[in-house]
């Protein structure tokens, strides 16, 4: 199981929408609209890297309002 927070950058004025919209997405395990350089972060699973990339291409870019995604694996060292 590959766990990964994505930050996203939404269009002007998107972000709560675009949180409400992500939430809802099976996989996603929470999506929050926050300040700062990105306006949401989404916490999601999946089986693994690849599945993850699919997931992030196929689902959340897919949601509309969102202008860029930046996907960033945990790792436990």
């Amino acid at each position: 199981m590959v766990t990964a927070y994505i930050l996203v950058l939404t269009e002007v004025g998107k972000a709560a929408d675009v949180a409400g919209r992500v939430a809802e997405i099976e996989g996603v395990e929470s999506a929050e609209d926050v300040t700062g350089p990105y306006d949401v972060i989404v916490r999601a699973s999946a089986q693994d890297v690849d599945e993850l990339g699919r997931f992030v291409v196929a689902k959340i870019q897919a949601v509309d309002g969102i202008d860029r995604t930046l996907t960033c694996p945990v790792v436990h060292l």
